[in-house]
């Protein structure tokens, strides 16, 4: 038989917004937070930049929000623009209340600037920001009473007004009670009730061949938020860094922009002449914004067939690398690479999954009992583009109004919820099924909407996703459930997500660009799906 859990509030993910909103919930809730592998293998932990607050003098909220805007290229909702800047230093305050290492100058937090910002405000524990506040948090966490882990727990769906026996046929969801989650260890379904559900299960860059993300990144929360009834927001909008490093032994290893900012050029592989091609595509050659790099990388590597180019930083001194990129030139000499005699081999990658669940500011989804924070929504603040280092303040500040929430609350009667049947099957050729289709999906993701899109590659893409939700579909309903075959499902039905976005977008515009629809629209709309059981 397998096992009811019950608490107060039930939260997905263990991320920085996850560990603000249990700690933050703790004093009064019974709080139970699952995540699918260890409570720091989310994307927080890799972030390295930083935290974006007003706090230096001559720096104001309208720069804050300004640049935000500008970053958002039209697309930002004001309101959530507003209220995430006017509330990032109390976030950044609370952290210090925590004890989070943050990198000081003479006594004083010492703020950084990085693109698109105006101003120093960037709030940083030198490049390691996400994995310094993780530590702290975590270790809080662990030692708070009113707080329960449970490690390989993963998300297999929520549980709505549908999992009820006398739900009617073709109503939709009015209220989350609750979900079904696998303990993985002990490969059993368990049930978990809770007045209310908190997803913070993070973004989707596994949907993509090549991405800056760790393996959690399936879009678990987007996918099942999407089942139970829930909008979805600009999900074509997907953040790539031009330069991850390119290796078959080393997954998500960023090469960082510092490197071209110091001279560093990219160029085709030898047998093309090793031909430095960023000025052909922008007078400002390597220096030339995210998207555009990005983009001329894609442009070139589809063009010859290539699996990368290379970075070429060789023409400066051992002495100069070594004082300014120690980790590059380090992780490069383990794999073989001397950087200081040849160039690095880079791709682009998925980074940062900018649509995601429609929120108000209170972190309400279109479900009763059921809020989502993170990289999991879709606020309205960061628009067609994310501007850099507010993504981490977006957690804190939408957790701790989801808490405020939860708080004014009333409690509502709970139904029995009925236990996952599990008289499913394991079949021995499940594995091999779900590896090559995880395959076959990433790749075609990658080649077809990817940095560039044309609407002959979003057909074919759209047409591969519809036979695959058919035999994942298949295997769901009639096989034992694992961890694969869950993340499967869900990046599927991420991509189907984010093709009809693309697809519903005729223009181009911030991280979405269509060589069909090269010209920017007058207005600004952002795409908004409904699900069809709404």
């Amino acid at each position: 038989m397998s096992a009811h859990h019950s608490f107060d509030v039930l939260i997905i993910g263990s991320g920085l917004a996850g560990l603000t909103a249990a700690l933050k919930l703790a004093p009064t809730h019974r709080v139970a937070v699952v995540t699918k592998r260890g409570i720091s293998d989310g994307s927080s932990n890799w972030a390295q930049g930083g935290i974006a607050a007003v706090l230096a003098e001559g720096d104001s909220y309208a720069s804050h929000v300004d640049d935000t805007l500008v970053a958002g290229a039209g697309l930002c909702d004001l309101e959530a623009t507003r209220f995430t800047v006017e509330n990032a230093p109390a976030a950044i305050a609370w952290l210090q209340e925590l004890g989070v290492p943050f990198s000081t100058e003479n006594g004083e937090l010492h703020l950084t600037r990085e693109g698109g910002h105006s101003h120093r405000r960037i709030v940083h524990a030198t490049d390691a920001t996400g994995a310094a506040v993780q530590a702290t948090l975590s270790q809080l966490a662990r030692a708070t009473p009113g707080i329960t882990f449970f490690e390989n727990h993963m998300l297999v769906d929520l549980v709505t007004d549908r999992q009820l026996p006398d739900h009617k046929a073709g109503v939709g969801s009015t209220r989350c009670y609750g979900a079904y989650v696998l303990d993985v260890d002990r490969d059993e379904v368990e049930t978990f009730s809770a007045q209310h559900t908190i997803l913070a299960t993070g973004g989707a860059g596994k949907v993509y061949l090549y991405t800056t993300n760790p393996d959690t990144a399936t879009g678990d929360g987007i996918a099942a938020g999407w089942r139970a009834g829930c909008r979805v927001g600009n999900m074509e909008f997907i953040q790539f860094h031009p330069t991850c490093l390119y290796h078959p032994n080393v997954k998500n290893f960023l090469i960082t922009e510092a490197v071209r900012g110091e001279g560093g050029q990219l160029k085709l592989p030898p047998h093309l002449g090793s031909h430095r091609f960023m000025p052909d595509h922008d007078p400002r050659a390597e220096l030339a914004p995210r998207d555009i790099v990005a983009r001329a990388i894609d442009y070139e590597m589809k063009r010859h067939g290539l699996d990368c180019v290379h970075l070429d930083i060789s023409h400066q001194s051992p002495e100069f690398l070594n004082e300014h990129f120690p980790n590059i030139l380090a992780r490069c000499a383990e794999l073989g690479i001397d950087i200081t005699k040849e160039p690095i081999p880079v791709v682009p990658a998925a980074h940062y999954t900018c649509g995601g669940l429609v929120t108000d500011l209170e972190g309400h989804t279109d479900i009763d009992g059921l809020y989502a924070v993170g990289e999991t929504t879709c606020t309205g603040l960061h628009g067609a583009n994310r501007l850099a280092s507010n993504s981490l303040v977006e957690c804190m500040v939408f957790a701790q109004a989801a808490v405020k929430a939860i708080g004014t609350a009333a409690l509502t009667p709970h139904p029995e919820i009925p236990l996952w049947d599990d008289s499913r099957v394991t079949d021995a050729d499940e594995q091999v099924v779900i590896s090559h289709n995880w395959d076959e999906l990433r790749r075609f993701m990658w080649d077809y909407v990817g940095i560039v899109r044309t609407n002959k590659r979003l057909e074919r893409a759209a047409h591969r996703i519809t036979l695959l939700q058919r035999e994942i579909q298949e295997f769901y309903s009639q096989f034992h459930v694992t961890r694969d075959l869950l993340e499967l499902r869900n990046l599927v039905q991420v991509a189907d997500l984010i093709v009809m976005s693309a697809m519903m977008r005729h223009e181009s515009r911030g991280l979405h660009y269509s060589r069909d629809y090269p010209d920017l629209l007058p207005e600004a709309k952002p795409t908004i799906l409904v699900p069809p059981s709404r």
